[in-house]
């Protein structure tokens, strides 16, 4: 592995910017200026640690760009990839769902992902993980599912609902379309399995504490995906959840505050303006403290503009910003040697020009794996 000492920009310490050089020594980080390596010169760029997006689904708009039309798993991994990085994303988490559809998202789908991700994970460029997104109403294979736990034992795990908010729709709603849609079944069909599935309210309780102590004891980081009150907030923290992943109500995210807990909002509802689904608006939500971490949720680009976006409206100089999408992330799922540039961290470098914002340079546990001009 090549050693790198870059020269000339400025750089983003844990104490803030400071114009100092750094080296790249065996894929990690060292502020000893005196280490030698082959010399990138960065001047008018700042220097950023690499992004960590700890909840991403834009790989399913790669796996499958338009209705009926999918393509094989390791070229779509190959392509999130590609998009990952040239975002600045050196550390992703796929929030991969394990459901009761059928299509896309089904549990079925979610197993093949798991097995082909483990086959092509070592020639992908970004760190891939998982963000395991178990529907709570995904029943039936809950033994497969804690066996998974084990098999990626650098996952999260993350507890959701979805089938709640799609109760008592009718089959002409634009969300029961959109998901026989992804289902690839007639609506119809979806409202009565829908129901069906509700009705089974009384096992959920059961369920979820078996799922989320099986996670724990083997020390992963446990998420809920829209949260709906204080209440359940406090609920999920008895079981060990410890992120709240989009609060759909600002009292739960004063709670997850008040917890001291990390609070993970979507990158694009900063560049959009507010929320898609009518959660929390991210920008107030920073501004009051109610927000301290960025994922790219669909739209991998989302954290690098967002972060600049912060600093553009004034609500937060760069130095904070970014740590909404580097060290606060890192923290959330318990990774301690990334996300900072310090010494003897992973070296996941940014370089971007300070002038355009283009990024020029990326390097992955070391490696430089972009350049532009």
């Amino acid at each position: 592995m090549t050693n790198w000492k870059i020269t000339g920009g400025r750089v983003l310490t844990p104490g803030g910017f400071e114009e100092i050089d750094i080296s790249i020594v065996e894929g990690r980080l060292s502020l000893d200026d005196h280490c030698g390596g082959s010399e990138l010169a960065c001047e008018g760029c700042l220097v950023l640690p690499g992004i960590v997006d700890v909840h991403g689904d834009g790989f399913e708009r790669v796996i499958r760009p338009r209705a009926g039309v999918d393509f094989p798993l390791p070229v779509a991994l190959q392509e999130a990839d590609r998009q990952m990085i040239g975002n600045g994303i050196t550390t992703a988490y796929h929030g991969l769902t394990a459901s009761w559809e059928t299509g896309l998202r089904s549990f079925d789908a979610a197993r093949t992902f798991l097995d082909i991700l483990a086959d092509v994970a070592a020639t992908l460029d970004c760190d891939t993980r998982v963000n395991l997104r178990w529907e709570v109403y995904c029943l039936d294979p809950l033994d497969e599912l804690i066996s998974w736990l084990d098999r990626s034992p650098d996952m999260v795990l993350s507890l959701n609902d979805h089938l709640t908010a799609y109760l008592d729709l009718p089959p002409d709603h634009r969300k029961i379309i959109r998901m026989a849609e992804r289902m690839e079944t007639p609506r119809e069909d979806v409202v009565a399995q829908i129901a069906a599935l509700h009705a089974r309210i009384d096992e959920l309780p059961e369920a979820i504490a078996k799922v989320t102590k099986a996670a724990t004891a083997r020390g992963l980081t446990v998420f809920a995906h829209d949260e709906t009150s204080p209440d359940q907030r406090r609920a999920n923290r008895a079981l060990g959840v410890s992120v709240s992943e989009f609060p759909m109500t600002w009292d739960t995210a004063r709670e997850t505050a008040a917890g001291d807990e990390h609070i993970v909002l979507g990158a694009p509802n900063v560049l959009r303006g507010g929320s898609q689904n009518n959660a929390i608006d991210a920008e107030p939500a920073i501004s009051s403290g109610l927000c301290s971490v960025l994922s790219s949720d669909y739209y991998y680009p989302a954290p690098l503009l967002a972060a600049f976006a912060l600093v553009d409206r004034g609500v937060a100089p760069l130095e904070t910003a970014w740590r909404l999408v580097s060290s606060s992330p890192a923290e959330a799922v318990g990774l301690s040697d990334r996300g900072r540039i310090a010494e003897g961290l992973r070296a996941d470098v940014l370089i971007i020009d300070a002038e355009t914002r283009r990024l020029k340079t990326v390097f992955a546990g070391g490696r430089r794996v972009l350049q532009r001009d």
